[in-house]
């Protein structure tokens, strides 16, 4: 099986991982580079140039492959919505979602992009709905998207929402206990709730790990190099540094999770009889020191942090931090 490449382009860094997609993907490289622009999605031809020198300086360090190349887009320029709607089969569906997305996608319709899965159907004698994923993101972002790739020549093959990645990656049963996944980035949150084996909702919320920094920055007086430092090495740790960058945190991650319960607030009202069991951290601020123990606490169930290289094989770097490259490895097993 040919080599794929898939790229995860964050405001903090780009990831990328080259290997051979399968049940057991065979790893060949990892990269990590720090995204100099700040965005994820270039706003103007400036910002779309400068990420394209970056991105073609990625290849070339590291020569990747410049074809078969999986792309994720960040979930903070999409509208993903599960529908409940009458059952439908595949020709009818198709004929009714574009009226669906009207009733549920913030955009206007000759400018969405619009992509959709069944996540369940009932049986014809069965009296129940059947549910849809539908996501949407504007056409004009797409396009200023790819368009970093033509400008070195590269034509992706696949683009899909970070958080459809992230779940591909953590393999899902319907044996699985009621699950929340939060995957902490740079510069936002976002939420997935599993049930049964079945996706419940995405969300997502502007404010991420930067939101940290900033916040020692603030309170401890830091500049912006040492304030991250900071951050990834004391964390929420009591024993370091006389406990002070753990309580200076503190503040902006409860602000951070209170939207967290919030979803769990939700998810609970919609199923009385259900209870989220789990929280599974990714993404690359997951790795904040204590932070398992303080979710934890704050939310009063298991928490795990992902492991996208479980079922891998191959080249896996040793300093790598692993849960943030679960997009690239999500990308890389759909790839068959």
């Amino acid at each position: 099986m040919s080599a794929a490449l898939a790229i995860d382009i964050g405001t903090y860094s780009i990831k990328a991982i080259a290997g051979e997609p399968g049940d057991v993907v065979q790893i060949k490289r990892v990269a990590e580079v720090f995204n100099t622009t700040g965005m994820a999605v270039p706003t103007d031809d400036a910002s779309a140039s400068k990420l394209a020198q970056i991105i073609e300086a990625l290849f070339t360090d590291y020569s990747f492959p410049r074809d078969n190349v999986h792309l994720s887009l960040p979930e903070t320029v999409v509208s993903s919505k599960v529908i409940s709607i009458p059952r439908l089969n595949d020709s009818e569906l198709a004929s009714a979602i574009g009226w669906q997305a009207e009733q549920h996608i913030p955009i206007p319709p000759d400018e969405l992009s619009l992509e959709y899965q069944v996540l369940y159907r009932p049986k014809k004698n069965e009296q129940a709905l059947m549910r849809v994923l539908i996501v949407g993101v504007r056409k004009q972002i797409v396009a200023q998207y790819l368009s970093v790739f033509g400008q070195i020549g590269i034509e992706p093959v696949h683009v899909e929402t970070q958080m459809l990645s992230v779940l591909r990656s953590l393999h899902f049963v319907p044996e699985d206990p009621t699950t929340l996944v939060v995957h902490f980035g740079a510069s936002s949150m976002n939420l997935l709730m599993m049930h049964q084996g079945e996706l419940q909702f995405v969300l997502s919320q502007l404010n991420g790990g930067q939101l940290l920094t900033k916040t020692l920055e603030q309170r401890v007086g830091l500049d912006s190099v040492q304030a991250e430092q900071y951050k990834r090495t004391y964390g929420l740790r009591t024993d370091q540094f006389e406990g002070k960058v753990g309580q200076a945190l503190l503040p902006a991650l409860q602000v951070l999770f209170a939207e967290v319960k919030k979803a769990i607030q939700f998810f609970v009202s919609q199923h009385p009889q259900a209870a989220v069991e789990r929280v599974v951290l990714s993404g690359g601020s997951s790795l904040l020191p204590d932070l398992v123990q303080y979710v934890a606490t704050e939310l009063g169930t298991e928490v795990l942090i992902a492991a996208p290289f479980a079922n891998a094989s191959g080249e896996i770097p040793e300093k790598i931090n692993q849960p943030g490259m679960i997009v690239c490895m999500g990308l890389l097993s759909q790839t068959k």
